[in-house]
């Protein structure tokens, strides 16, 4: 966790000081590091949620929920965002160097911002403190966690499905993308450019190696956690314990995610390297 929130805080200040880390994709890399950021930050009280009776009161439950679903959201749109800028900018340079503006991509990541947690609204009233009074217990037990009304009313499956979606779908169009990336790339390399356009394409070469490695990890750190969602949906009594188990394990890697980018920057590229140790001298 220390280690996350150190990590992202480089990455947002490496991209906000020097001027020559100011780039359109470094903008959405900056608005990804925030989200992580503020997925760490929830980690205290997530870890506390799921081993102690909660004492936040109900308003903190909720907007727990709602924000680390939130910041999830937020997390694979940038990604999406982010890969649709690159395929423009690789397959038609020229249109993308008009419609692609550093103006314009902040107003994306504003919008993107707002859709997110738009999205993940309904979590709000899914949520809540849930009193018990468990048998050999002789006080009353609150839980943060969801409501009955959202399990028996069929809404928290809905959710669950929406969430899932909202996860399969982007990798389904990252997949193609980056299909067409690679496919345009490879044809350009066997043919006779000029020195200007071979740095260009070195560039892109760079930008997409750091992208791939990016959507790779995050696939392979959230997968788990989305079939844990739909084995949750799907739960019978049998699958109580296989389902707490993986959730465990899925829920580790859910929160690895969030802080190994910086990493991951810090091994392929040589300018994130020399920004942070820039900053750090």
């Amino acid at each position: 966790m220390v280690a996350g929130l150190i990590g992202n805080t480089i990455t947002i200040l490496i991209i906000k000081r020097y001027k020559e880390m100011n780039t359109t994709t470094n903008f959405y890399l900056s608005s990804m590091a925030m989200s992580d950021l503020i997925i760490l930050l929830c980690l205290p009280f997530d870890l506390y949620r799921l081993w102690r009776p909660w004492i936040f009161g109900g308003f903190l439950c909720k907007f727990l929920f709602l924000i680390s679903e939130g910041c999830t959201y937020s997390t694979i749109l940038h990604i999406t965002a982010l890969s649709i800028e690159r395929y423009l900018a690789i397959c038609f340079p020229l249109k993308a160097k008009v419609f692609i503006t550093k103006r314009r991509v902040k107003m994306v990541i504003v919008l993107l911002w707002v859709i997110a947690l738009m999205s993940a609204a309904p979590f709000y009233n899914l949520v809540d403190v849930q009193i018990y009074n468990y048998t050999g217990f002789s006080e009353i037990i609150s839980e943060c966690e969801y409501t009955e009304y959202a399990k028996k009313s069929g809404l928290l499956k809905i959710m669950m499905w929406v969430t899932t979606v909202y996860f399969f779908f982007p990798m389904l169009c990252l997949t193609v993308l980056y299909g067409f990336i690679g496919k345009k790339l490879w044809k350009s390399k066997n043919t006779l450019r000029g020195p200007n356009v071979v740095n260009r394409e070195k560039c892109h070469r760079q930008t997409v190696k750091i992208l791939v490695v990016v959507i790779l990890a995050f696939i392979i750190c959230w997968l788990p956690f989305h079939i844990g969602r739909i084995i949750f949906v799907h739960i019978d009594d049998q699958m109580v314990c296989f389902s707490q188990y993986f959730n465990v394990v899925a829920i580790q890697l859910f929160y690895l995610s969030a802080s190994i980018n910086p990493i991951l920057y810090n091994f392929i590229s040589k300018k994130y390297r020399t920004a942070a140790y820039k900053l750090l001298r």
